[in-house]
């Protein structure tokens, strides 16, 4: 059965990313599993939760992590995230392109947009240095030995978005996944937060996102 999240709209006019958490938990902004395992081949199950708000124009979002060791090899936007210690939010508002934002655990960012795997379109610098991100890890001395836990907060303006011509987040209902990696990790994995149903590990399916409703 597919999942459902209401996004809770804040209105509060500005908020630094390094402060999400905080704010989050003043709004008492519920905490979301990201716990499954699809594939019986990858068994290892993480720690890891997720919370997200809206204030209209930025989504809100605190990723809560805890596993046996941790990586941050891309420090460049749009690198390969994936096969680090990675968080990641796919979203689609018009049913025929989806947009995934992925970050590693030191904040680095990929974006791109299309209406499948093989057909994307990288975000640019510019926008991507709109998306603001605060970790808890430091990326010049990561811990050595697990487990580790870390958190990761993002601040994702409604203009990362203007493939799907976006003004607001408000009254908006669409659908999305989120999703916890690590395919370079001493133990790979590949969690979803609504179930996926395919042979190997894939987070490009959007036939497979949950619905989110924004207030």
């Amino acid at each position: 059965m597919s999942k459902s999240i209401v996004v809770k709209r804040l209105e509060i006019p500005t908020v630094d990313v390094a402060a999400v958490s905080a704010a989050l938990d003043r709004a008492e902004i519920p905490f979301h599993k990201i716990e499954t395992v699809n594939w019986t081949d990858y068994p290892y199950c993480p720690e890891v939760r997720f919370r997200i708000a809206h204030t209209g124009d930025s989504l809100l979002l605190n990723y809560r992590v805890t596993e046996d060791a941790v990586r941050a090899a891309a420090q460049a936007d749009n690198g390969p995230v994936w096969e680090d210690s990675c968080v990641e939010f796919l979203i689609t508002f018009d049913g025929c392109r989806y947009q995934n934002v992925e970050c590693n655990c030191v904040g680095t960012v990929l974006s791109a947009v299309g209406p499948d795997r093989s057909h994307r379109e990288f975000l640019t610098q510019e926008l991507l240095d709109g998306i603001k991100r605060h970790s808890s890890l430091n990326p010049v001395n990561l811990p050595s030995a697990g487990p580790v836990s870390w958190e990761v907060s993002l601040i994702i303006p409604v203009a990362t978005y203007r493939a799907f011509g976006l003004k607001s987040f408000s009254g908006i209902t669409a659908r999305c996944n989120f999703y916890k990696c690590g395919d370079r990790l001493p133990t790979p994995h590949f969690l979803s937060w609504n179930p996926i149903d395919t042979p190997t590990p894939d987070f490009h399916c959007p036939e497979y996102f949950g619905e989110i409703r924004f207030e």
